[in-house]
């Protein structure tokens, strides 16, 4: 009868700029969907250059590229007899545009260029492409003369339009159109499109993956249909991991689930739907009918092709299933892990030091290592032969099968305790114990002698010794010999990430890892290029209360029993003298504020859009209960003072896995000045008032 139609989607590890692997994967995609009967096959956004590839854009050389890509696309026999959809940049009459390019059988259907463009957040789509603002309008674009050669066609249709198939029709929305107010598929539908596709570069961030889901399915609640999404999959080259979730989702529920979070290059989803279910569900909805008789149409692309079999009655079609969504402890324990473990391997270096004080932040990091070895050798006992081919060559040994994370852990990570006079014996035990536990290379090292040579240098030079305050310095000269502790702390840590592994008579270099959370970025609670300043950061966009949930979960699943001692001492930089032989200083008595309550104004400052006065005005009814007006000012004042002090910082900021809208990056995510007016005259007076 020709009703069930089957159709593929995927999540593929493209890397920007990685034509000849992006071009690989995409094949491979598409000799999986053939195998499993699909007959249409849906890629992710700009998948054939790479989501990420920022001001390549504007290169010539990547327009002609992502043309020679499709080129071998388009003459190769893995893509006759489906209809491939891929993505990539086009020039029309001169201008950019991101699309989506639909070819069956050497002959390109359509060119659809994306209508609205993601521009918020860490996405700046505006600055290199420009929207299709023509709606259900077509126009003729001039083929290359690469493409001409192999389909025979002169030009081909560009704009929003949809293909009509043999038996159904079909229209596709690119990523950020799903979100928009005024999304695509709501008139498509109306107009008859039963399957709507959506590629997307949709990045992880804690607790949106239910966003995303609901999406999808609620696109087609209201109108049925069957809607198909593909997204990217993990680093591409920046801050963001692209979380896949691919799915497939019909009038409403979810009939296939893609992983979030995996180390297959390569994943693809293969569902079989009856189209008399969508027709069946759209006919019984009488506004949607009654809509439906006064839309404007779209221009239809016949297709001489079928996604269906003439004699398909026994064939079976999916049923709905549950969505299984991760925990916020499971999304920090697989993400940044995945992120870290591409990192690793597209940046061919042989491992990851970590300096590790024995704190929550640095723990949750070693953590993350070692989430990243359990990752690995699950992939490998699966049958990943890249991830096995990956592993073999950052262990320099082409034998080498890892089975145990602990074995393999000790191989890629190498951990270091620096120590001064300020330190005490307890966190000392407590990193020791970690690496003991997760089985990385622990190095323990006393930084005294550098740091009594370094202000002595200084001390030659001026005549003069600074002293700690509570030897009767002042606070400056304590704040200096707290940051020449940890400036020291970071040159050692690439000294040895650079020569640990010649002194071991092992080739290769390791990646210095960093371990500042996202709210002592926020609030400046760090020495500019201390051990804050690293190659990357796993945790530079995770909370404190995120982070010491995700130790919890570290201590039932991994049962790593170190951390239960580093959950319960309160968090401390180590840089005063120690009292009695005790730790005196403690970092929320230095910052002036809690961790929790850094986590708020955060929020407030970033999601929320507050200044101190906005800020001040919803924190009056949040802490009604447990301060007065004039203590949330000056909560609010200090706030503001130490964020604007120490905004400097956060152009220096190491490269962090972005995990949250609060994020303060500096580099595109949280666009603000580093020179303020930190006295904030006017907005304080205007907060005084209120409280008075």
């Amino acid at each position: 009868m020709g009703r069930a139609v089957t159709v593929a989607t995927c999540a593929l590890n493209q890397w920007a700029l990685d034509f000849e692997g992006n071009l690989e994967r995409i094949f491979r995609s598409i000799d999986i969907a053939k195998s499993k009967g699909a007959r249409y096959r849906l890629g992710p956004e700009l998948e054939i250059c790479g989501y990420g590839c920022s001001d390549h854009f504007y290169e010539s050389d990547t327009l002609l590229h992502s043309f020679q890509v499709l080129e071998k696309l388009l003459e190769s026999p893995a893509t006759q007899d489906i209809i491939c959809d891929v993505g990539m940049p086009v020039l029309h009459r001169n201008v950019r545009y991101n699309c989506r390019v639909i070819f069956l059988n050497k002959k390109i259907l359509l060119i659809r260029p994306k209508i609205s463009l993601a521009n918020a957040g860490n996405y700046r789509e505006l600055r290199w492409f420009t929207p299709w603002s023509k709606a259900r309008h077509v126009e003729e674009y001039f083929l290359p003369r690469i493409i001409q050669e192999v389909t025979g066609q002169e030009t081909v249709p560009f704009g929003d339009a949809v293909l009509a198939t043999k038996d159904t029709c079909l229209g596709a929305e690119i990523c950020e159109e799903l979100w928009a107010p005024n999304s695509p598929h709501i008139e498509m539908g109306l107009d008859g499109v039963e399957i709507f596709t959506n590629s997307s570069g949709s990045h992880h961030v804690l607790r949106k993956a239910h966003a995303r889901v609901d999406l999808v399915n609620s696109a087609t609640a209201k109108n049925g249909g069957i809607y198909i999404l593909a997204n990217q999959k993990g680093c591409d080259g920046d801050r963001l991991y692209y979380d896949g979730c691919a799915m497939i989702s019909m009038n409403g529920e979810t009939v296939a689930q893609g992983s979030q979070f995996s180390l297959d290059d390569v994943e693809v989803l293969v569902a079989t739907l009856d189209l008399e279910d969508v027709r069946s569900y759209r006919a019984e909805i009488s506004s949607r009918n009654l809509a439906a008789s006064k839309v404007n149409p779209y221009p239809r692309v016949k297709v001489n092709f079928a996604l269906s079999c003439p004699d398909d009655l026994a064939v079976p079609t999916c049923m709905p299933i549950q969505w299984r969504h991760h925990s916020p402890e499971e999304e920090i324990s697989l993400g940044p892990a995945c992120w870290l473990w591409d990192y690793l391997r597209r940046s061919k270096q042989a491992g990851f030091l970590l300096p590790l004080s024995g704190g929550i932040d640095s723990s949750a990091t070693a953590c993350i290592v070692y989430s990243m070895c359990h990752q690995v050798c699950l992939a490998v006992k699966n049958g990943n032969a890249d991830v096995l081919a990956d592993a073999r060559r950052i262990v320099n040994d082409g034998t080498y099968i890892p089975e145990d994370p602990r074995e393999f852990c000790k191989r890629v990570l190498t951990t270091c305790y620096m120590a001064s006079e300020n330190s005490s014996q307890d966190t000392c035990n407590r990193a020791k114990l970690l690496a003991e536990q997760i089985g990385s290379y622990h190095i323990s090292l006393n930084i005294d002698a550098a740091v009594k040579v370094v202000v002595g240098i200084f001390s030659v030079v001026t005549g003069r010794t600074p002293q700690f305050s509570v030897y009767g310095g002042s606070s400056r000269e304590s704040l200096a010999l707290q940051n020449v502790q940890a400036r020291i702390r970071m040159v050692l840590a690439y000294l040895f990430a650079q020569l640990t592994l010649w002194a071991r008579g092992m080739p290769g270099g390791l990646l210095v890892l960093g371990s500042a959370n996202v709210d002592e970025s926020l609030r400046g609670y760090l020495t500019k290029y201390d051990c804050s300043s690293a190659d990357i950061n796993p945790i530079g966009g995770i909370s404190k209360t995120d982070l010491k949930s995700f130790i919890q979960y570290c201590i039932e699943n991994f049962q790593l029993t170190a951390l239960r001692s580093i959950m319960s001492a309160p968090p401390t930089a180590e840089l005063e003298p120690l009292v009695d032989g005790q730790v005196a200083q403690t970092d929320e008595a230095d910052m002036g504020m809690t961790y929790a309550e850094l986590s708020i104004y955060g929020k407030l400052r970033k999601i929320g859009k507050a200044g101190p006065y906005s800020m001040f005005c919803k924190l009056i009814n949040i802490w009604k209960e447990i301060f007065t007006p004039r203590e949330v000012a000056s909560k609010v004042k200090h706030f503001f003072r130490m964020y604007s002090v120490n905004r400097h910082k956060m152009t220096t900021l190491t490269p962090s896995y972005h995990a949250e809208n609060y994020s303060p990056d500096d580099n595109r995510f949280d666009l603000r000045p580093f020179l303020y007016n930190t006295s904030w005259s006017w907005q304080f007076r205007c907060i005084d008032k209120q409280v008075n």
